[in-house]
């Protein structure tokens, strides 16, 4: 069973105007750790300097990964809004909203520590099609 996502991050107040933003409500929050609890599954953000606290073995990671926070939206169109609502805010984008071959709208923005975060909505089975592969 999947309990959650532990992001680290070097700003924790910055991550958390990230995702509420984002439309993530949060349960705890305080100046080294946040949670915000979902359905199945809790999204934890905790700083470097906390994890260093219990892991003095723990190293920066010296850049973004190559793994992407799913998050579900209602709409076509809310995904839309949101790659909106996140770029005018200052949030970098990294991919423009699409009709994604899996039928879904799909949209990437990246976090305050780069981490990339997707937004999709609902699967619709009308608008799938062929993987674009090379």
């Amino acid at each position: 069973m999947l309990r959650g996502i532990h992001l680290f991050v070097r700003d924790v107040a910055a991550s958390v105007a990230f995702y509420r933003l984002a439309g993530l409500q949060f349960s705890s929050v305080v100046e080294d750790f946040a949670r915000a609890d979902g359905d199945r599954a809790a999204l934890e953000i905790g700083s470097y300097r906390l994890t260093r606290g219990y892991d003095p073995g723990f190293v920066e990671p010296p850049g973004g990964g190559s793994t992407a926070l799913q998050i579900g939206l209602e709409s076509r169109d809310a995904v839309d809004a949101m790659f909106t609502k996140l770029a005018q805010a200052g949030y970098p984008p990294h991919l423009a909203p699409i009709d994604a071959f899996w039928g879904a709208r799909y949209a990437e923005m990246r976090d305050p520590d780069g981490n990339l975060v997707g937004f999709q909505s609902p699967v619709d089975e009308a608008r799938k099609s062929r993987p674009p592969l090379p």
